[in-house]
């Protein structure tokens, strides 16, 4: 059985979107501080999950095993792009089949998006990082989580079990913190 330890990181605008109209993630979303923040949390993951429109782009993105969700393939395969990569559907294969696939059997797990992806995890983050811009608001913009503009990303993480720790500030300038929402363990 595999025992994982499972992050979710983004960052969001003041109106809780994590990509514009177009899906990508822009400038104005890119802070020295958080960037420096997620590519430390991901050079120590064991292993990476995101989706087709989502992926890092950083200089160590390569050599990081990861799952990529998809619906090009029935259940699981390798990703024919990436030796590191293995693509997973959830309609056919288990997370935990997954990451059995990608040979990683424990360790931690680091949910990197889009919604959906982010979505699929809501009920087993054992801690959830949300790095917030908010000076920032992309209209029309895709938002972090599905039902992010009924209820804030905030409100969402609270429903599904994590608690507000501590907010840290990664760019004083611009206000950017990003505050680790915990899971609730019963005592």
């Amino acid at each position: 059985m595999s025992v994982h330890r499972i992050e979710g990181y983004v960052i969001v605008s003041a109106d809780g979107m994590l990509a514009d109209a177009n899906r990508e993630m822009p400038k104005e979303l890119k802070f020295a501080g958080d960037q420096q923040f997620f590519n430390a949390a991901l050079d120590s993951a064991d292993l990476i999950v995101h989706g087709r429109h989502s992926y890092e782009g950083q200089p160590n993105s390569p050599k990081r095993k990861r799952i990529i969700l998809t619906s090009a393939t029935a259940a699981l395969s390798p990703d024919p792009s990436n030796p590191n990569a293995t693509l997973w559907n959830p309609a056919g294969a288990s997370f935990e089949q997954a990451c059995e696939r990608a040979g990683v059997r424990s360790g931690t797990v680091a949910i990197i998006g889009g919604p959906a992806v982010f979505g699929m995890f809501l009920d087993r983050y054992d801690t959830f990082w949300l790095s917030q811009a908010p000076h920032v608001r992309l209209p029309g913009g895709h938002p972090c989580f599905p039902g992010v503009g009924e209820r804030s990303p905030q409100e969402i993480l609270a429903a599904h079990g994590l608690r507000a720790g501590e907010p840290r500030i990664l760019d004083a300038p611009h206000d950017v913190s990003v505050t680790p929402w915990r899971r609730q363990t019963s005592v």
